[in-house]
């Protein structure tokens, strides 16, 4: 799939999510989007299955989700009628906390393998194996400060186009979506390659 992308960035600079999402359908032939369940997910995946009813969605479950989390993916999943593909880690979580002595810090030199084993393993398998041509993601620039020098159209190393239709939307812009298409939300969300919200899991610095 080749798309220039300075010339997308600028063909879709002030256009809505629902627009990025059909330009983006339009423009791939395995479009898939990822998700992790976390809170405002219900967002991206509603508008993503009004374009497309029967997306590739991706989930890779960490295994560390909190029992809030895994009964709202179940609900969304359900609600939505989602064509769901789960992708889990190759180790147990219990076999790893014995063997890391449960979820290493930040700063233990064991923190990147856990990152390797719990999300970006799991997430490379899935694309090798599904062979999408285009991501859709539900990042957006007030998130991080790495996220800030994104675009709204980007290419992973592998080539693969990356378009966040919500990259230029706020809580307040999700919330009101929320409310008008009457979507469920959870807050009650951990992602253990994460000590901080502000910093990033790897999916979008080394894909």
């Amino acid at each position: 799939m080749s798309i220039d992308l300075v010339a997308a960035n600028e063909q879709l600079e002030g256009k809505g999510p629902l627009e990025i999402i059909r330009w983006a359908i339009e423009n791939s032939e395995k479009p898939l989007v990822t998700t992790n369940f976390r809170p405002y997910e219900a967002v991206i995946l509603h508008m993503a299955t009004q374009v497309k009813p029967d997306i590739k969605v991706l989930w890779v479950d960490s295994g560390y989700n909190t029992s809030a989390t895994y009964r709202f993916a179940e609900k969304v999943i359900q609600d939505l009628n989602l064509n769901i593909e789960t992708y889990i880690p190759q180790m147990t979580s219990a076999r790893r906390n014995v063997l890391m002595k449960g979820i290493p810090d930040i700063d233990d030199p064991l923190h990147d393998e856990f990152t390797r084993q719990v999300k970006l393993e799991p997430f490379q398998r899935a694309l090798s194996e599904l062979k999408p041509d285009l991501w859709l993601n539900a990042i957006r620039k007030d998130q991080t400060e790495f996220r800030q020098s994104m675009n709204i159209v980007s290419a992973s190393k592998d080539g693969i186009i990356k378009v966040a239709p919500l990259y230029n939307l706020t809580e307040a812009d999700l919330d009101a979506y929320l409310a008008e298409h009457n979507l469920p939300n959870e807050n009650d969300y951990f992602d253990p390659t994460k000590a901080v919200e502000t910093r990033e899991c790897g999916l979008h610095t080394q894909l």
